[in-house]
């Protein structure tokens, strides 16, 4: 309704106005603005700004429209004041130069995609002591969620996870009694499935060869172990094994170690492809035929495996896989979609190569 001796122009003017005086009274555009312009609930706009892909192409149309006329910018410290939780997903590895961990990485990255979840990552070192740090460290920043390699934590790493009050997903190995989910594979079997295939190529005298020993590389020698067991072949001067963490000299060193203590190895198993390549090198270099006289098998199925001459078997590992997968897991619970299965086997698939074709 105009005032009274006023013009239109002049009542235009006056509600623009007060809508300005309004805004700068209010400050910054809310939330509930953007809700309110955009016709839906405040929830709604938050998990659409959270993670696009938990709402409609229509909602998301409409929400983007609204947040555009608005100039609506989210504020990451009122987010994380209401919801207790900050926009980051923390990531610990036990190393970052590894292509193994590289990889998982590289997937967890990919699954993210435009998501406005960030990532903070911390790298272990293999150290338990170091693990429980960052998880504490973490933790403090009250984090969205945590992906955690392995199921091996200490006593105090465990109960810092069970009580995080946030999503924890577990990954690279399988487990009965994880802390929350889980995504990854069987070593132990991954290790027996190598082993019986140098057995059924018709190696006898199948060495273990393996670095830096961590829990994961412990679990393949234990499947070497019983598989070597069943076959009634099994032999302690087979296994040749060190701290050192893994490299391509360390793996032409180790060989040469375990022909000194069974002059009739006619096979190993390499718990690492840096490893497997080792032996190769030293194999060549010793005039050692491959597969003739020595039979080769490494795990991860890094690239290098296909080009080697010749190429290497190797089980392969889903490890980008198992980072995307983990990311997943992760938004479905933050939007309190069900996960099932809570436990995820990948599996791992043997790449027979020329390396064992005796």
């Amino acid at each position: 309704m105009l005032r009274r001796g006023a013009s239109v122009g002049d009542d235009i003017v006056s509600r623009n106005q007060n809508r300005k005086v309004s805004r700068r009274s209010s400050g910054r555009p809310t939330i509930a603005d953007v809700a309110k312009l955009a016709g839906v609930a405040a929830i709604t706009v938050s998990r659409a700004l959270r993670d696009p892909s938990l709402v409609s192409a229509e909602l998301r149309a409409q929400i983007d429209t609204a947040v555009v006329q608005l100039g609506y910018a989210p504020d990451p410290n009122a987010r994380a004041l209401a919801s207790s939780r900050a926009d980051v997903i923390g990531v610990l590895v036990p190393s970052l130069t590894n292509i193994v961990f590289a990889d998982t990485v590289r997937g967890i990255y990919d699954e993210l995609g435009e998501s406005p979840l960030q990532i903070l990552m911390g790298n272990t070192h293999y150290s338990p002591r170091e693990e429980e740090r960052l998880v504490r460290m973490f933790l403090s920043q009250r984090p969205s969620a945590l992906i955690v390699s392995g199921v091996d934590q200490t006593e105090t790493t465990r109960k810092l996870l069970e009580t995080a009050g946030c999503p924890v997903v577990q990954i690279m190995e399988l487990g009965e009694d994880p802390v929350d989910m889980l995504v990854g594979f069987s070593h132990f079997e991954g290790g027996k499935t190598a082993t019986n295939h140098l057995l059924e190529a018709g190696y006898r005298r199948i060495g273990f060869i393996g670095a830096r020993m961590d829990p994961r590389s412990q679990r393949r020698l234990a499947g070497y172990r019983w598989a070597m067991e069943e076959a009634r072949l099994f032999d302690p001067k087979l296994v040749t094994t060190t701290l050192t963490p893994s490299s391509m000299p360390l793996g032409g060193q180790l060989l040469a170690d375990a022909l000194a203590k069974a002059h009739d190895l006619d096979a190993v198993f390499c718990n690492n492809d840096d490893l497997a390549m080792g032996v190769l090198f030293e194999c060549q270099r010793a005039a050692i035929a491959v597969p003739q006289r020595m039979g080769i098998c490494g795990f991860n199925d890094l690239d290098m495996m296909r080009v080697a001459h010749p190429p290497l078997t190797s089980v392969r590992t889903p490890r980008y896989d198992i980072g995307r997968r983990s990311v997943q897991m992760v938004r479905d619970r933050l939007a309190d979609r069900a996960v099932s299965p809570a436990i995820v086997d990948l599996g791992f698939e043997l790449q027979i190569r020329e390396s064992t074709m005796r």
